[in-house]
C-alpha cells in the first residue's frame, strides 16, 4: 500500500463522517469515547492481541498534540539512517482501521511505526512486556482544546460543535474522541521515569526541532549524523510539512497541520475557561515532573 492508499483510508473515514451529529459520532467503549468511523469494538478486542516488536517505535500522543508531525519526523528517521522508506500501508494509529489490520501489520518490516493517541492504560500489553521503546508526545492542555475544537468545526465532513461553549464543557468532563486530556496526562505522568518511556512536548519541538530530533533518534537508537539530524529538522518545519499536507494527507492535510503556533487558546477562551483549565490542571498535576515539563505557567497564563 502506497502514500496514495493511505490517503484514501483517510478519505473514506471522512466520507463515513458526513451527515452525522456529534452524539452520532462518538461510541463508548470500556468507558472512553472513540470515533466510530474509525474505531470498532471488534477492533478493540482484536488490539489486545496485538504483538509488539522490541524495536517498533511506538508513538503515543493525547488528539492533537502534534502526533502527524511526529510520525513524520520518525518516518524521516528510518529512510534517513536506514535506507528504507516506510510503506504508508495502514491508518497510523492502531485502534483506527478493522479487525484484520494485525494480521497484516506481522508482514512489515522492522523497524514499524506504531502510532496510538490510547491512554497507558489501554495499551496492548505486548508493548510493555516486549520492551518496545515508547515516545509521549505532550501539549498544554488550552491549545489542544483550541486545535481539537478547530479540528471539528473547519471541516466540511467531520461533525462540528454549536459552539466553542459546547466543545469547551465536553472537552473538560472528557466527553470527546478518547476521553479526557487530564486523565491521561495523569497516568502518564506515573510513567514519567519509566526506562523505555520518553516524554516530549510539543512546544519544546517548536522551540528547538533539530535537538528534538536528536533526542528522538537517540531515544529509539537512530545513528544520525548532525547533518542528517539538521535535513530532517529542516524537511519536518511546520511551514514545510504543511506545504506538502495535501501530498500526504489528502483533504484532511491542511486541517491537520493548521495553523502549529503555540498559544493560539488566547482566541478563544474566556477569562472563566481560562482559570477553570488552571483549577483542572493544579488539581491533577501540580508539583508533578509532568507539570514542570510542559511550563505550564510559560504557555498557559495570558
Amino acid at each position: 500500500m502506497t502514500e496514495k492508499t493511505f490517503v484514501e483510508e483517510i478519505e473514506k473515514a471522512l466520507e463515513k463522517s458526513k451527515g452525522l451529529n456529534i452524539k452520532e459520532l462518538l461510541f463508548s467503549y470500556q468507558g472512553t469515547f472513540y470515533p466510530a468511523t474509525v474505531c470498532s469494538a471488534e477492533t478493540f478486542q482484536a488490539l489486545e492481541n496485538f504483538e509488539a516488536r522490541k524495536d517498533d517505535l511506538v508513538l503515543v500522543s493525547y488528539p492533537k498534540c502534534g502526533m502527524n508531525w511526529l510520525i513524520q519526523i520518525a518516518s524521516d528517521l528510518i529512510a534517513t539512517t536506514l535506507n528504507t522508506k516506510q510503506e504508508n500501508k495502514e491508518l497510523p494509529f492502531i485502534e483506527c482501521g478493522d479487525p484484520e489490520k494485525y494480521q497484516r501489520m506481522k508482514q512489515f518490516p522492522s523497524p514499524r511505526i506504531v502510532a496510538t493517541h490510547l491512554h497507558y492504560n489501554n495499551l496492548p500489553k505486548s508493548i510493555l512486556k516486549n520492551k518496545a521503546k515508547v515516545l509521549v508526545l505532550f501539549r498544554n492542555p488550552k491549545d489542544v482544546a483550541s486545535s481539537f475544537f478547530h479540528f471539528h468545526n473547519n471541516s466540511p465532513n467531520i461533525p462540528s460543535y454549536n459552539s466553542w461553549e459546547e466543545f469547551f464543557s465536553e472537552f473538560m468532563s472528557g466527553k470527546v474522541a478518547w476521553g479526557s486530556y487530564f486523565d491521561h496526562a495523569v497516568v502518564w505522568n506515573k510513567h514519567i521515569d519509566d526506562e523505555n518511556i520518553l516524554i516530549l512536548t510539543y512546544e519544546e519541538l517548536k522551540e528547538d526541532l533539530a535537538a528534538g530530533v536528536k533526542r528522538i533518534a537517540e531515544f529509539f537508537g537512530f545513528a544520525a549524523t548532525a547533518e542528517q539530524v539538521q535535513s530532517i529538522a529542516n524537511r519536518a518545519s511546520f511551514q514545510a510539512v504543511r506545504d506538502k499536507s495535501q501530498e500526504t494527507h489528502g483533504a484532511v492535510g491542511p486541517l491537520l497541520f493548521r495553523k502549529g503556533v503555540v498559544g493560539d487558546w488566547k482566541s478563544l477562551f474566556s477569562e472563566a475557561q481560562s482559570q477553570k483549565v488552571d483549577a483542572k490542571f493544579k488539581e491533577c498535576l501540580v508539583g508533578t515532573k509532568l507539570e514542570a515539563k510542559l511550563k505550564y505557567d510559560v504557555y498557559c497564563k495570558a
